[in-house]
This record gives C-alpha cells, sequence and structure tokens, in this order.
C-alpha cells in the first residue's frame, strides 16, 4: 500500500539514464566523482514494459521509453518524492525539466496510462486522471489501438552471452569504416558497451578500439566445500554422491549462495560512471574497427556533445580511466593509434588517475629550451644544419652552432673515407635544404638534448670517452622566398595550430617531401613540439608516394672525388674545367680562407680550389679562424662561378671565383685577411685591378693583417715584419727506398738513445710456444734483424692466415726506428712488452724536395737509388736536414708507416752542398716544373738549383746523355718500396 513520503522537500538532480517509458535513474549534483544516484518511477504512471531478453514488448513500450529518454536524458531536472511502496526500493516522484512537469508530459501524449487512485484522491492525481481521458479521446500514443501491433519492436536474437546469434565477420565487412547508428543500454566498464545497432535492434556488445578501462570486478560462484546430504534409501545409510538424489528448491539456493567477489579495480568505478553519463542510452555513431577471435565487436564510439562529435576513447584516454591497449588499437588507422598514445603520454607525465603512481622508464633525451635567430651557413645532411647565432660576435668558436631537427632521420650521406655510399635520396634531401636555407634568416627553437654513442657520430668531446650530446630542434624559416611555393603542399596545419609557428618548419617540409622518415619516439623520450604536424605530414608522404615511399628506383649519381685521387687524375680533368671560360659550382667546403671544396655539377666531380693570386693566414696564424668563418658565411654551400686557370702538383686548381658576380678574393682582401701575390704576374689574375685596390684599401685602414703595416715594409700575416724562418733539423738517414724517398733519425731525439739501451738490456728468452703467441698484422713485435741479428721493435705487415703452425712460419716485418722492412721466421720473433711498444716509430720518411726523381721501374730509376745511398749510407754522418714543405696526405706504402712525408733540403754541412744538387748534378733527377706564381724564397732556391740542372745537361750526365729530356707535367707516382740498403 503506498505511503507518503517522509519528506516533501524538493531536490536537485541530472537524468542519467531512462530505463522505460515511466521509470528514470537520477543521479545528485555534487561535487563528488561519483555522485549518488536513486531509480524514480513517475507518480500514478504506468508505462508499457519493454522486453527483457528472449520476450516481446508490450505494444508501444519502445516508444514510450523513446519519447521519455528524448524528453529527460541528462537534462537537470528537479523532484519530489509523492509516495513509497513497502519493500520496493523505488520511490515514486513528481519530476519536473525546467518548467514542464514531466509526468503530465508523458500522460497528454499518451505514453502512459494513470492508475486509479486507491484511496483520497490528491489533485495532481486527479489532474492526470483527466489528462488521461483526453489522451484516450484523441487516440494518441497507447490509445492508437490500430498501431500496436506494428509498435511491437521485431527483435532478433540477442548476441549478447550467445556469439552464434550474430555474424561478426559479415557484420564488420558490410560496414566497415562506415558510422551505425547505436543506442547505448548498458555500460559495463569504462570501455565495453552494450548497445541495440539501428534500425534492426541487434542487441550487441561493443569493446571500444585502442583502450582498456579498469574491470568492475565479478561475483564468482563455487561448488559446495562439502556435498550435501540427502537422505538414502539404503539400508545401510550410504549417502554417496551416486545415490543422492535431485537437489530441492531451498538446497539449491543453499549452493549458489557460495561465491566470490573480485572487488573493482582502481578508478574501474570512476571510469564507468564517466562513460555513463556521457553515452548511457544516448544515442551514439560506432565505426566498426574489427572483430576479435572471440567474435567480439571493436569499434570507435563518438558521442554528441553539443554541436561536436568525441571520440569516447579519446576523452577516456586524456582524463586517465583507461590506457592504450596495441592488440585492438592495432585494428584502427595510423592516425588514430597515434591520437590514442600522444594523449596516454600526457595523462602519464601529468600523472593522472591511473598513472598516480606511475613511474617513468629512464630515458637519454633531456628537455632544453633555447630559443635563438641567426643565419644558416652549412646544411650538413637533410637533418642536421649549422646556424651562426646573431647574438654571439663574428669568428667567435661558439658563434655556429649545429642543429639536429627534431623528430626526423633522414637517409645518411655515408664517409667517403670509409667507402660508405651515400644511401639513396640522402643527396637529394640536403641539396633540397641547401637551396632553401642556405644564407637565410631562420629562428630556432632547441627543444630536448640527446646522449649518443660516438659511433653515431663523430669522435667524442674531451672527457667523454664513449659519447656525445647533440642537440635537436625545430627551426624556421622566417621570409618567405624558395621554400614559399611548398607552404600550401606541404603544410596542412590547422590554423589554430600554424599561428604558433614563427615561420615555414623545415622539418615539416622535408618530411612532406619524402626525403625522411619520422621518429618512434619511446614513450617519455622528448620530441618536437611539432610532433603531429610531422606525423601528418609523412602521412601525406606515404599517401602521395613521395621520395622514400615512392616504388620507383631512387636517383643515382657518380661524383668523382678528385680530392681524393691522384694529381694525375686532378690534371686529367684540367682541359674538362678549361674549355668554358666560366662554369658554376657549388662551394661543398671551406678548407681554409682561399681554398675550397667545389662541387663541379657539369663534369660531375668535386675539385680542391684555390683563388689565384690571394692568400690567407695559414691555420696556425693570426686571422686565420676569421678567414674561414667569414668565408663560410660568405659562399659555403653557395652557387658560384669559377675560371680555372692551371692545377698545381699537388691536384688542386687555381683559379678566381665570383659569388653573386662578386669577386670572393676582393673580399678577402678588402676585409684585411689575405695577402695579393703577384711574383708571376697580375695578367693572368682576373680583376687583378679590383683585387689590388681591395688591399690597399684594408692597408689604409690596418685592418687585420695590416694593423702594423708601415708603408714600404713587408708584413707577413700582420704578425711581425721578419721573415720566418724555416724549421730544420739534425738527421741520419737509415734507410733509402729509392732515388728521392728515404728514411731519417733526428739525431736530437732523446728517445733514440733511450729505446735502444732499453732494447740491449732486454734479456731475449727462447722462442714462444706455437699457439701462445700469435702476431698479427699490425702488431707491434720484436724482431731479430738477419743483418747483425740485433733486436729491434718491428711492425708487423703480413703473416700466415689464421694461427702459426710452425716455426718456420714467414712474417713480413716493418721496422719503425729505422724504416727498413725484411721477412723472418716465426723463431726470431718475440712479443714486445707494453714498456717498449707504446712509444712511436722513429723513423721518419722523408723525400728531397723540389725534385722529380724516376721511380725504380723507369730510366734511370735504380741509378738514382744507388747514387743516393752512396751519398748518404756508405759513411755514418749527421745531415741538416730543411723541411721546405710537409706532405699531409698520409698514406701506406706496403707496410712501411703512415703520416706526414718531409720535403726536405738535406745538406751535407762538411762539403758545403746539399744532397738535392748532387743528385742533379749527376744527371739522375731534375727540379720539377717551374711556376712563375711560386713565392720568392722557393723561387731563390730553384733558381741556385737550376745551376746543377744545366750542368749535368751541358755534360750530358744521367739521364741528359741523349739530349734535353721532353718536357713532362706529371708528377712521379708514389714509388714501390724494394729494400736497397741494409739497416744502419
Amino acid at each position: 500500500m503506498a505511503q507518503p513520503a517522509a519528506t516533501s522537500g524538493w531536490l536537485r538532480g541530472k537524468v542519467k539514464a531512462v530505463l522505460s517509458g515511466d521509470t528514470l535513474v537520477i543521479m545528485g549534483n555534487t561535487k563528488a566523482e561519483i555522485p549518488p544516484e536513486k531509480t524514480v518511477v513517475l507518480a500514478h504512471l504506468a508505462a508499457p514494459r519493454l522486453a527483457r531478453r528472449g520476450g516481446q514488448d508490450d505494444p508501444f513500450a519502445w516508444d514510450s521509453r523513446e519519447y521519455l529518454r528524448k524528453l529527460c536524458i541528462g537534462k537537470d531536472v528537479v523532484f519530489r518524492t509523492e509516495y513509497t511502496i513497502p519493500n520496493f526500493s523505488r520511490e515514486f516522484c513528481s519530476v519536473f525539466v525546467g518548467s514542464t512537469n514531466v509526468g503530465k508530459e508523458v500522460v497528454s501524449h499518451g505514453w502512459a496510462k494513470v492508475k486509479e487512485a486507491k484511496g483520497e484522491t490528491t489533485p495532481e492525481h486527479a489532474e492526470l486522471l483527466n489528462l488521461g481521458e483526453q489522451a484516450k479521446t484523441q487516440g494518441v500514443g497507447v490509445w492508437n489501438t490500430g498501431a500496436a501491433e506494428a509498435s511491437i519492436r521485431n527483435l532478433p536474437p540477442s548476441a549478447v552471452g550467445d556469439p552464434s546469434n550474430l555474424d561478426a565477420m559479415s557484420l564488420l565487412a558490410s560496414n566497415k569504416g562506415k558510422p551505425m547508428e547505436a543506442i547505448v543500454e548498458q555500460v559495463r566498464d569504462g570501455s565495453s558497451l552494450r548497445v541495440y545497432l539501428l534500425p534492426e535492434f541487434q542487441f550487441v556488445q561493443v569493446f571500444v578500439a585502442g583502450i582498456q578501462a579498469p574491470s568492475m570486478g565479478r561475483r564468482t560462484t563455487q561448488e559446495p566445500a562439502l556435498p550435501i546430504e540427502v537422505p538414502s534409501d539404503e539400508p545401510n545409510g550410504d549417502s554417496s554422491t551416486e545415490s543422492r538424489g535431485p537437489l530441492t528448491s531451498a538446497q539449491r539456493i543453499t549452493a549458489s549462495s557460495s561465491f566470490t567477489e573480485v572487488s573493482p579495480d582502481a578508478f574501474g568505478r570512476e571510469a564507468k560512471h564517466f562513460t555513463e553519463i556521457r553515452v548511457l542510452n544516448r544515442d551514439v555513431r560506432i565505426v566498426l574497427e574489427g572483430v576479435d577471435k572471440f567474435s567480439n565487436l571493436i569499434g570507435s564510439v563518438y558521442y554528441s556533445d553539443g554541436e561536436t562529435a568525441k571520440d569516447l576513447a579519446m576523452e577516456l584516454i586524456e582524463n586517465g580511466y583507461a590506457k592504450y591497449v596495441e592488440w585492438s588499437a592495432s585494428m584502427m588507422e595510423e592516425e588514430a593509434r597515434r591520437k590514442l598514445k600522444a594523449a596516454e603520454l600526457h595523462a602519464k607525465k601529468t600523472k593522472l588517475r591511473l598513472w598516480t603512481n606511475y613511474v617513468p622508464p629512464a630515458t637519454n633525451s633531456k628537455a632544453i629550451s633555447d630559443n635563438f635567430t641567426g643565419k644558416v651557413v652549412e646544411v650538413v645532411s637533410g637533418d642536421c644544419i649549422i646556424v651562426a647565432d646573431d647574438a654571439l660576435p663574428f669568428g667567435s668558436p661558439a658563434a655556429e652552432r649545429r642543429v639536429n631537427l627534431s623528430s626526423i632521420r633522414c637517409p645518411k650521406l655515408g664517409n667517403p673515407r670509409r667507402e660508405e655510399k651515400p644511401a639513396p635520396y640522402a643527396r637529394e634531401a640536403r641539396e633540397f635544404l641547401r637551396t632553401r636555407l642556405i644564407g637565410r634568416q631562420v629562428q630556432v627553437s632547441m627543444e630536448y638534448s640527446r646522449k649518443v654513442p660516438v659511433a653515431e657520430g663523430s669522435a667524442a668531446p674531451a672527457g667523454s670517452a664513449d659519447s656525445r650530446v647533440m642537440g635537436f630542434g625545430s627551426v624556421f624559416l622566417l621570409s618567405e622566398g624558395k621554400g614559399s611555393e611548398d607552404v600550401n603542399s606541404a603544410t596542412a596545419t590547422p590554423p589554430a595550430a600554424a599561428t604558433q609557428q614563427p615561420g615555414l618548419n623545415i622539418a615539416e617540409l622535408i618530411i612532406a617531401r619524402g626525403f625522411g622518415t619520422v621518429i618512434r619516439h619511446r614513450d617519455f623520450e622528448e620530441r618536437s613540439n611539432h610532433y603531429e604536424n610531422l606525423l601528418a605530414a609523412e602521412t601525406r608522404a606515404t599517401s602521395g608516394r613521395k621520395g622514400i615511399h615512392s616504388a620507383k628506383d631512387p636517383p643515382s649519381m657518380h661524383v668523382t672525388d678528385l680530392l681524393a685521387g691522384s694529381a694525375k687524375k686532378a690534371k686529367d680533368f684540367l682541359p674538362f674545367l678549361q674549355r668554358n671560360r666560366r662554369m658554376t659550382a657549388v662551394v661543398e667546403y671551406v678548407l681554409s680562407g682561399h681554398r675550397f671544396k667545389l662541387f663541379v655539377p657539369k663534369e660531375t666531380c668535386s675539385i680542391a680550389f684555390s683563388l689565384s693570386g690571394v692568400r690567407c693566414p695559414g691555420r696556425d696564424e693570426p686571422y686565420s679562424n676569421d678567414a674561414i668563418s667569414l668565408m663560410r658565411r660568405k659562399i659555403m654551400q653557395r652557387d658560384v662561378e669559377i675560371e680555372v686557370e692551371t692545377v698545381d702538383r699537388t691536384g688542386t686548381f687555381i683559379g678566381s671565383l665570383w659569388e653573386s658576380k662578386t669577386n670572393v678574393g676582393a673580399i678577402l682582401l678588402e676585409a684585411g685577411l689575405a695577402k695579393l701575390q703577384t711574383g708571376f704576374g697580375a695578367d693572368r689574375i682576373a680583376d687583378a685591378h679590383l683585387l689590388a685596390q681591395a688591399e690597399q684599401s684594408a692597408k689604409r685602414q690596418k685592418l687585420k693583417i695590416w694593423e702594423n703595416y708601415v708603408e714600404g715594409e713587408e708584413v707577413t700575416n700582420g704578425s711581425t715584419p721578419e721573415k720566418k724562418q724555416k724549421e730544420e733539423f739534425k738527421a741520419v738517414v737509415t734507410e733509402v727506398l729509392d732515388g728521392g724517398k728515404f728514411y731519417v733519425q733526428a739525431v736530437a731525439d732523446q728517445k733514440v738513445s733511450a729505446i735502444q739501451q732499453q732494447l740491449a738490456s732486454l734479456n731475449i728468452k727462447e722462442a714462444p710456444v706455437i699457439g701462445a703467441f700469435n702476431p698479427k698484422k699490425g702488431d707491434i713485435v720484436l724482431a731479430q734483424f738477419t743483418a747483425d741479428n740485433s733486436w729491434n721493435r718491428a711492425m708487423v705487415v703480413s703473416g700466415p692466415r689464421g694461427t702459426v703452425q710452425s716455426s718456420k712460419d714467414k712474417f713480413e716485418v716493418f721496422y719503425i726506428d729505422y724504416g727498413n722492412q725484411e721477412t723472418v721466421t716465426y723463431n726470431q720473433l718475440r712479443p714486445a712488452d707494453p714498456s717498449v711498444s707504446s712509444a712511436p716509430g722513429l723513423a721518419q720518411l722523408c723525400q728531397l724536395a723540389y725534385l722529380k726523381v724516376p721511380s725504380l721501374d723507369e730510366d734511370y730509376g735504380q741509378e738514382a737509388a744507388v747514387h743516393l745511398s752512396e751519398s748518404t749510407l756508405a759513411e755514418p754522418k749527421e745531415f741538416k736536414a730543411v723541411i721546405e714543405e710537409r706532405d699531409t696526405s698520409g698514406g701506406k706504402v706496403k707496410g712501411q708507416g703512415t703520416g706526414n712525408v718531409l720535403l726536405v733540403t738535406l745538406i751535407d754541412e762538411k762539403a758545403d752542398t746539399s744532397i738535392n744538387a748532387i743528385m742533379l748534378k749527376a744527371g739522375v733527377a731534375r727540379l720539377e716544373k717551374r711556376r712563375r706564381w711560386e713565392p720568392k724564397d722557393k723561387q731563390l732556391v730553384l733558381d741556385e738549383l737550376e745551376k746543377y740542372q744545366a750542368e749535368a745537361r751541358t755534360h750530358r750526365y744521367g739521364m741528359w746523355e741523349y739530349g734535353d729530356i721532353q718536357s713532362d707535367d706529371e708528377e712521379s707516382p708514389l714509388p714501390s718500396a724494394k729494400k736497397t740498403a741494409g739497416k744502419r
């Protein structure tokens, strides 16, 4: 029997769910994460009942529920309990949405009947009865008897709990990617819904794709611990299970009441409530993504929030109510997966709800914040540039900052020194950036740094043996130019995001052209602040099959690197570079203020190029770095024009160079960073008068190297007016390789006697057991010299493959303190103690300066070698070696060491002559070709040596026996190392 409510107060709340045409679930308006809620029935009304699973609706039951749902769901309401019924959990209430009485609205539209009064009729009840009579008279709603049968839904078998009632694969195939209308009937947990698919009313369960919310727990029934005994008819009273009769209803209840309850996971209730208040009893759109192995539907769920549609998975992830799961996310598109992962990462970083106690994994990246503007002076590769910081003074070592583009990776250019070829599109990526960035003003936003092993980059800095720190940032082109045509096609950034960027994002541009890929960072690795835009650009490049994403063969280019080749090869190219007066080139590297590495597109070759008549300070001289910095800013990686005059003996091409029609030599001279050298004649130098004017201007202003300039006085690099003395040392020749090359020991080197004493004090033991000592190529060992049986330090040049098999196995060794080489047996080798082997070799490879000496396999080559041996090795003597030049090209000659070759004048002070002159006088060598632009001091030396060559030519000595030798511009190749004299 109905009883009046204990209170007549009105309450406020929000409708969370509509269970039927007369029943609502209302939750309180509190700040609690899960507010209290109660189920209420509209007072005095009875709506048609909806079908339970496997049943059938009452006529108009669905229409009745739909009317109430659309009227109330999600709305703020005011309600009051009118009466209650004993032992019934629900309250019977009057409910208002705004000023609208919900009960009266339902009755007047005929979607519920009014119950007859059992006792005194209240005015509200009487009014409802009156409205019900009017609806009945009008034949609306449930009173429309003609439409009763048609209003009953034709429900297909439910797929919930019985997957066999649904062909999930067929449903997926016919609706993949298409939005399906549905109404959510139940929320099992935050990421699992039971819905009606419209218009067929197929009742299915859908798991939200890409995420998993915490479990709501479960209740598991258990069998009784002991069997329930049932009286037996057997005389002995046996109560075994075989003789047990059927359980009574009471016994079944007792048995089923034994269960285990698993509590919800942390935030399980909160996640479920979060989902309920957004989608329960709401119209949603479901996009099926896939089906799991149990025929469960996996889909993305979208619901309306005002005028916008929201993704339920994204909302749960962003608010920390769910985790990203790969197994179902793999069914989604890449863009959707990427957004979910990014949202989860943000939730982890803010330690939101599920992630409250989350401890991030260790990472080698560190966030930084450093913004600056500057000019791009070099494009190292498609993902690395060097920018000159505007805030730092010109020429400062720290002014040029290396910036690696955040979150992208381009193909590697390789290393020619290690014979590594560029990866496909590596050159195209660098060229693409070069044409758009070099010399342009950019803004750089440094975002993170990362420690990388030395193997990934260049040598580690001091103090860091195995790693170095690289800085990563975003680079923006400030002004429109060559890159502007790519903005619309390559950068589809949303307007809101575009306003945050000061210009064109270079990383986004190169990714959109297909010249690189976006790095898939680990969760807590720092990344570009514009990572989403980079991924979107990569998606467009992939779909457009651009660059590295193309199925076509990558472009190929063979570039001849004349810097790595011989001087002869460079001379072979001279006619091709001279046939056009001017030709275009690209400055690849600034080797010094006046010497550059150029790429000549027309001939597809890289060359060393030196400015004609212009000389900057050397590497160790004042203002050398200033000259290099100026050239890097002015011409590094710029398109230039060159005019080649000739090539020198080292393979460097000499000529003039223009950038934007400006002679680069004039720029250096005007800045006081170079001197004009016209000793060989100014008539051969292009723009000679302009160069002279530029130098005079710098002299007048006393700039840089001219700061101490006094009219009429010669100044060397602005440091001192005194002539620079050549380096010289006392030496003993220890080995002759051919007529021009030989090894010496420095007499003043204290290490010579120290090592000799140390070797003499060694107690050389018996030959080691085979297998215990296994010399390899490059090892420093002790070897017994055959000529005098002395033990000396030696480097193993070659030996038997694998392990030593016999004491007679042969090894070729190079004596690092003397320069000679021989073959010895295993018995003549001993391991060297580290105290002996650690010191560098004492033999220094030298070459007679200014001479061209025939190699051993050429005419007079053997005679030249014998003559040099007789002049230097016949009797022990000391020579004064004057270093004229250093050949820094290095390289091995059959194991005979590496490093610089000293080009020397070898003077016999007792005879008051030089070995260079003796070789010329004997006719076994000739002077290298004279060049008019050589320095004056060298010209004087060559003039003096010319006299000895003239004497040999006059008397027909040696190679002049049959008259003048035909002129030869080519340098002799590096001779073979043949032993011509024993160790001394």
